[in-house]
């Protein structure tokens, strides 16, 4: 098989494979840091839903920082 229909066979599946999971939610913890005060990874749920998936994020979160803005 050619790559782009490799790509488009790897988008369309039922779900994230457990180390695609863990760099998602490494990834989103470097984002929501900057915003939150929190401990731990954000849990993550998955679900097909009509035209896609759903997904619901979960952050527990300490407080809620105070974000400056850039400097243009």
């Amino acid at each position: 098989m050619n790559s782009s229909v490799n790509k488009l066979l790897s988008l369309d599946r039922e779900e994230m494979t457990e180390l695609e999971r863990e760099l998602f939610l490494k990834d989103l913890k470097r984002v929501t840091d900057e915003y939150f005060e929190s401990d731990g990874l954000p849990s993550l749920e998955i679900t097909r839903a009509e035209g896609g998936f759903v997904v619901c994020l979960l952050v527990t979160a300490r407080r809620i920082k105070n974000v400056k803005k850039p400097i243009d």
